[in-house]
């Protein structure tokens, strides 16, 4: 049965990629909303779309949008309490979209009653989208190519860790990701931007785990990779092994990232529990 939820979604993040390509083509400038924060026009453009979007489309709906967070913390409180919330971020990996190395991401994630339930990941450098919807009968994560073709999407069977590919950041590496490559014995490390494309290459199986310290990510940076890799068959949880709390006021995720093919999750976790 056609998810005609998840098809707007994917219709509308094609809409934004598409306005970030047409940027990304241009002599664009990079401006600093705050210190190793950039911004560039893309991010901007993209946000504007992707809300008006969104708000025509799910009237009633809360939407959480990197570039547009209301300054009124209790105005933030009161929509991330409704039962449905989008988070979005237009451009994941404005850093590397400035180094144009190609690694970042359009993400639309939706969040029910706190739980990531369904999320969009449009890759505008390949072409590629990844779709996934959790929580329901028969409900699974598939990849749409350029061309409109698409396949499912499962993750990787790697139970070995001493098999396994883990992503780690491409411009900072935080301890604990080499405390569990170490202690795992992981010797594949492939660095890579954007939380999005990182978590892309575990749901397409090219790799298998990826760990994030720290307090530097956002909900829009998670809740969309999270209900695409859950949908195919990954978990994703903080560095305890909580679920990530989409209902929080606090937009900051600063309990850290684990990400994996499942498979190696409890793995991880033995190590990382430690650092919390």
């Amino acid at each position: 049965m056609e998810d005609r939820e998840l098809e707007e979604v994917l219709r509308i993040g094609r809409l934004a990629a598409a306005r970030v390509s047409a940027v990304y083509a241009t002599p664009f400038t990079v401006e600093l909303k705050g210190p190793n924060d950039p911004v560039t026009r893309a991010d901007r453009e993209a946000n504007e779309l992707i809300c008006a979007a969104l708000a025509a489309s799910f009237p009633g709906d809360a939407v959480i949008a990197e570039e547009s967070v209301p300054e009124d913390p209790a105005e933030v409180a009161r929509l991330v309490a409704r039962p449905r919330v989008w988070f979005v971020d237009p451009l994941d990996g404005t850093r590397e979209f400035a180094d144009r190395n190609g690694e970042f991401a359009v993400m639309i994630g939706l969040a029910e009653h706190g739980r990531a339930a369904l999320g969009v990941l449009v890759l505008p450098a390949t072409g590629e989208a990844l779709a996934g919807r959790t929580g329901r009968v028969g409900a699974a994560a598939f990849c749409e190519n350029a061309d409109g073709a698409r396949g499912p999407l499962h993750v990787s069977g790697v139970a070995d860790p001493r098999a396994a590919t883990m992503m780690v950041s491409r411009s900072h590496r935080p301890a604990v990701a080499e405390e569990v490559a170490s202690g795992l014995g992981v010797s594949r490390l492939l660095p890579c931007g954007s939380v999005g494309v990182k978590v892309s290459r575990i749901v397409t199986g090219a790799a298998d785990l990826y760990v994030h310290g720290g307090a530097g990510a956002k909900r829009w940076d998670t809740c969309a990779p999270e209900a695409v890799l859950v949908a195919a068959g990954g978990r994703f949880s903080d560095l305890a092994g909580a679920p990530i709390d989409y209902a929080s006021a606090d937009l900051r995720v600063r309990t850290g990232i684990v990400a994996t093919n499942g498979a190696l999750h409890d793995a991880v976790l033995a190590l990382t529990r430690r650092a919390t």
